[in-house]
């Protein structure tokens, strides 16, 4: 069984931490990347093998795939790079994981369903902070409930972003939001909703609706057929949202997306910032019959919980632990897969 993987775009704040973590496993990903200089640095710092080529050149990149078992695709933003490595998996056969959170992603990979089975490989999205926890979550909620038919999610990270994430959400600001009704996916204004959410241990904040992948994939877990999620924002980036509604063709603009995505600083947080932050999760479901349950998770900070649960499932895919097609994580393995990563806590109310 071939059990070597690549991790593509491990030169960036995620995958670099990622990489990182595989070597303290005892792991030998292949990486890969762009960026020659920083590519093959980061592969001397850690005594691995590396590639170097753009998701365009397809011979180089089917080449690096038709080598390993799967794929951890870490360079986003995921709405612009997904297809191609996507793509590529198909036609090498090859297991496709991301660490994407873009509805966009998840639905168009759930639309190649068929063939990912065809091809006997498994495609999963979302192997890490985006949706692991949160999908888990949802998939305990229906669990304790089998005929819920109300979804909300919520989360609060404590500690800050990395320059990918910011660089995703800011080429996003002008979007809108999303939720699911009956079933299908419909756009809302920007903070379409606030609620007062309760995580626990005396910390209760306003979170606002926003199109966070579990508005695709807990459907595709649960198939509850209404999700709303929500995340905490400060006072400021909430008037921001809402600001965003009248001026989202603006903010999508070639020029005004240069400006703002040069004002992202780079890197992300310290390991000391990391090992300060936390994760808190909320959730519910209701039913038609008013029936309701609720839980609350925690987990170690966002980028912890997406390098631990990434590699986790990554050691899953190359000992042969997986099931052809589009999957979710908590619908190949289960509701429990989040308290694998020490630290992780659920608590049922």
């Amino acid at each position: 069984m071939n059990e070597r993987f690549l991790i593509y775009g491990a030169n960036g704040y995620t995958g670099e931490l990622i990489t990182r973590y595989a070597v303290e496993r005892g792991l030998k990903p292949i990486i890969a990347g762009r960026n020659e200089a920083a590519i093959s640095a980061l592969a001397e710092k850690h005594g691995l093998e590396y590639r170097v080529f753009a998701l365009d050149d397809t011979v180089e990149l089917d080449a690096a795939l038709s080598e390993v078992a799967m794929v951890l695709h870490c360079a986003g933003p995921f709405s612009l790079t997904s297809r191609q490595m996507g793509e590529a998996c198909l036609r090498t056969k090859t297991h496709y994981t991301d660490i994407t959170g873009e509805i966009a992603v998840f639905e168009a990979c759930a639309a190649a369903n068929r063939k990912a089975e065809d091809a006997g490989i498994m495609v999963m999205p979302g192997v890490g902070f985006d949706v692991v926890p949160s999908d888990c979550l949802a998939m305990h909620l229906k669990n304790r409930l089998p005929s819920a038919t109300n979804l909300t999610l919520a989360f609060y990270g404590i500690g800050r972003m990395s320059h990918g994430t910011q660089a995703t959400m800011t080429m996003n600001a002008g979007k809108g939001g999303a939720v699911r009704r009956d079933g299908k996916i419909m756009p809302v204004p920007a903070a379409w909703r606030t609620r007062e959410i309760d995580f626990g241990e005396g910390i209760v904040k306003t979170g606002v609706t926003i199109p966070w992948g579990d508005v695709s994939t807990a459907y595709h877990s649960t198939g509850i057929p209404n999700i709303e999620v929500y995340t905490i924002a400060p006072k400021s980036a909430l008037k921001a949202m809402k600001l965003s509604r009248y001026l989202g063709p603006l903010l999508e603009t070639g020029p005004i997306q240069k400006y703002l995505q040069s004002k992202i600083p780079p890197g992300g947080p310290s390991d000391e910032e990391r090992a300060r932050g936390r994760s808190l999760l909320w959730g519910e479901a209701s039913d038609d019959q008013g029936n309701r349950v609720e839980a609350r998770l925690t987990c170690p900070e966002g980028y912890t919980t997406t390098a631990l649960a990434a590699l986790n499932i990554a050691d899953k895919i190359i000992s042969g632990n997986f099931k052809p097609g589009f999957q979710t994580p908590a619908k190949a393995y289960g509701a429990d897969l989040i308290l694998e990563i020490e630290g992780s806590k659920r608590r049922d109310d």
